[in-house]
């Protein structure tokens, strides 16, 4: 399989995911929860919008950098609570998405 033929594999996978409305809820509660933590770092931890968001998905994608880090005490309880909840609905999410790219059927 070519270069081309993968990423019209890839990009046909990732419409039928995104048909999916439990893939789509997943996706949604994910960009809300990462939303609401961002909202929650930017006005507590005083970071920068961009830094709250990049802080927020890099935890809950597990990466963790550890350039950013929160200083204050309601800060890091609220990150323990993140990282428990976030963790486990990102999972859920990325394996929707890619079991629904699996799963399609290739053209013949």
């Amino acid at each position: 399989m070519g270069t081309g033929q993968i990423a019209k594999a890839l990009w046909r996978g990732l419409a039928t995911a995104y048909a999916d409305h439990r893939v789509r809820a997943l996706m949604a509660l994910t960009f809300l929860v990462i939303g609401a933590a961002s909202v929650f770092y930017w006005f507590v931890e005083r970071w920068t919008l961009l830094d709250s968001i990049y802080f927020s998905v890099i935890t809950i994608a597990t990466v963790g950098y550890g350039d950013l880090a929160p200083q204050s005490a309601a800060g890091k309880i609220f990150t323990i609570c993140y990282i428990f909840c976030g963790i486990g609905l990102f999972v859920a999410t990325v394996t929707s998405i890619a079991d629904s790219i699996i799963n399609t059927k290739r053209e013949p």
